[in-house]
């Protein structure tokens, strides 16, 4: 029984070391894409809206 239990602490430690880096790393990436999709959709509303107002003042300059 003490041989079993010494044997599941070291697979723990085994496991747990390698987990806590994957798991950190997978964390970085989300915060990378996180900050990539804030950037992009800023720059979208700002596209958008120019594109938008540029048609609008051209559809006003040759219709009305």
């Amino acid at each position: 029984m003490r041989n079993h239990l010494a044997i599941n602490a070291l697979q723990n430690l085994l496991f747990c070391v390698p987990k806590a880096a994957v798991l950190h790393g997978k964390s970085v990436c989300f915060a990378l894409q996180n900050s990539r999709f804030r950037n992009a959709k800023t720059k979208l509303v700002f596209f958008v809206g120019t594109i938008f107002t540029k048609r609008w003042r051209f559809y006003n300059t040759f219709i009305f």
